[in-house]
């Protein structure tokens, strides 16, 4: 991928998720310890908070795009891009109570469960410090349409193009989340709960996006075909 794609990319694949970010991560946002602040401070307060989930996602991103460059073959980038696909497709279709009561799933969770915790802390403090800290932790909450931008970073093959895309996905969907905080208010329970009910069709199609990704056939931004070797990959203009 040429720098243009990446971007455009990410930030369309961010603006496009937006619906799926104010369904899981809304109820976040409309909590966050702004009630004190005036309209402008309120605002301000929202930037910091997505500054600091945008941030996590390029620290994320320039991560992956070193193991991509420098670790995995994109043979391997393909096959655990078809192994993320398939396990959350496995997770849709596993009954709800066997999901309450599986032992994996609930081992799984217990790093998030303390996440929560700790986020719960700093909902107490009225700081933009912690407003950006909230930030930073809500970006390792689990979410089917990170680990798909993850993924894609993955597939960039260097820190550059993988910080950016995480960057420019952040980007993508920052009005609908700056929107949450600040007008989420005038949102029904009912209309956040049909946010919530769409969800699972979100990952459905992030895991099958996934899936199509690590099978390269050869479709431009949902499944490129990519060499075996990283060094022989040719850019797209």
């Amino acid at each position: 991928m040429g720098i243009t794609e990446v971007i455009s990319t990410a930030f369309l694949m961010g603006t496009v998720g937006s619906l799926h970010c104010i369904g899981m991560c809304g109820p976040l946002a409309l909590a966050l310890p702004l009630g004190h602040r005036s309209e402008g401070g309120r605002l301000i307060g929202g930037v910091i908070y997505n500054f600091g989930r945008i941030t996590t996602y390029s620290i994320f991103g320039l991560i992956l795009g070193i193991a991509g460059e420098h670790l995995f073959s994109n043979k391997v980038q393909s096959i655990l891009s078809i192994t993320l696909g398939i396990l959350i497709l496995i997770y849709l279709f596993i009954p709800v109570k066997k999901k309450a009561s599986s032992a994996i799933i609930t081992w799984a969770n217990e790093p998030f469960i303390k996440l929560r915790m700790a986020m719960g802390k700093l909902f107490k403090s009225t700081k933009s410090t912690s407003l950006f800290s909230i930030g930073l932790l809500n970006g390792l909450l689990p979410c089917g349409l990170v680990y798909l931008a993850i993924t894609s970073s993955l597939l960039t093959g260097t820190a550059l193009k993988g910080s950016l895309f995480m960057m420019f996905f952040g980007l993508g969907t920052f009005p609908a989340m700056l929107a949450t905080v600040f007008f989420g208010s005038y949102f029904n329970q009912q209309f956040r709960l049909k946010l919530r009910n769409a969800v699972p069709v979100f990952l459905f199609i992030m895991a099958t996006l996934l899936v199509l990704r690590g099978l390269n056939l050869g479709i431009p931004f949902i499944s490129p075909a990519l060499p075996d070797n990283p060094q022989d990959a040719v850019l797209c203009h």
